[in-house]
């Protein structure tokens, strides 16, 4: 079959040849039907040299969803043909965290190897997958749509719902970054807290407008005036939760200007940049934190967000050949919503 494989480090992915892999004892085989591709895979191809990397050549690809094609020896719950989500964070399955479905948090890290940031992923035809705990059934939603929902919307849905209670009337979220992450954050925020006013900053003026079109209640163009836009719509207060989907130097900054007090400062995006901390900055007592991924409990949820139609992510759909242009799109912030590659189109 054909992968698209991360081969060296600072080096486009390449388009190989493989073997189609078999499972063994419990693990499942899966027929991809779509893999989305995400920032994160860019940084990892894009780090230094002497940055720690996983072994190479692996499969790109952690947003997987498609059909069981294959059950090894003991594999349970599942019949061939079923069309399924794929889990991204594969923990070690014994652990305290594991235990309750936060195998994104796992205690012994040296045990787990997500599936397209480490161990092959989804840029294939099939792709194997260890465990069936890491299937989730997707129901009547078409795996080539609802790849994004494993990362893009299971990280925005972790990340507003740990601040949940902070948004109620009254309160006003900021999302940073209206690409594809940003865009499934406002539709989570509207989702689970209809009563909060919902800002989303970008440079790019289309983007704003696709959020506009989703749902969000104020857009702010990102320049030397957009903190006091915001500190105006906030009337004067600040943000309750202030989501950075970027992660760079420039947006920790108007992160921490724009917080409140008791507030939340949330950074998803991996810009490399570093929140400015002083006696003044973030806002008193404001919470910053960085989460990774979400629990399997809450795909669920996001799943039956999903199936509700209250969550849709904007996909462009690339077929397999065509995997490295559309790394070359995201690289230079020309996909709107998500790039998904479709290896069985």
């Amino acid at each position: 079959m054909k992968a698209f494989q991360f081969v060296e480090t600072q080096e486009p992915a390449q388009l190989r040849e493989v073997k189609v892999p078999e499972p063994g004892p419990g693990q499942v085989l899966m027929k991809i039907g779509g893999a989305g591709a995400c920032h994160s895979d860019l940084h990892i191809m894009e780090a230094p040299a002497h940055a720690p990397s996983p072994p190479l050549p692996f499969t790109l690809g952690h947003e997987n969803a498609g059909w069981v094609e294959e059950l090894g020896s003991g594999a349970t719950g599942f019949a061939i043909g079923d069309p399924v989500l794929v889990y991204g964070p594969w923990g070690c399955g014994s652990c305290a965290n594991c235990r309750i479905g936060m195998e994104n948090y796992c205690q012994n890290p040296g045990q787990s190897m997500p599936g397209g940031l480490g161990a092959d992923g989804g840029m294939a035809n099939y792709m194997l997958v260890p465990s069936t705990r890491f299937l989730l059934p997707l129901g009547d939603l078409d795996p080539r749509e609802a790849a994004p929902l494993t990362d893009a919307a299971l990280t925005s849905y972790h990340a507003v719902k740990r601040s949940i209670q902070l948004l109620g009337p009254g309160s006003t979220a900021v999302v940073i970054g209206a690409g594809g992450l940003g865009q499934m954050a406002i539709q989570v925020l509207k989702a689970l807290s209809a009563a909060t006013t919902v800002i989303a900053v970008d440079t790019s003026v289309t983007k704003l407008e696709t959020a506009r079109h989703i749902g969000v209640d104020e857009t702010v163009v990102s320049g030397a005036d957009a903190v006091q836009r915001i500190r105006d719509i906030t009337r004067g207060r600040g943000a309750a939760l202030v989501l950075d989907m970027v992660g760079g130097r420039q947006t920790l900054e108007m992160a921490a200007q724009i917080s409140r007090v008791l507030g939340h400062v949330t950074i998803v995006g991996l810009g490399g940049g570093a929140l400015p901390v002083n006696f003044h900055s973030p806002a008193k007592e404001c919470s910053v934190t960085s989460p990774y991924w979400g629990s399997i409990p809450e795909l669920m949820d996001v799943i039956c967000l999903a199936q509700a139609g209250r969550i849709k992510m904007l996909v462009e759909q690339f077929p397999l050949e065509r995997a490295s242009e559309a790394y070359h799109l995201l690289h230079d912030g020309k996909i709107q919503g998500r790039a998904v590659i479709i290896p069985n189109g």
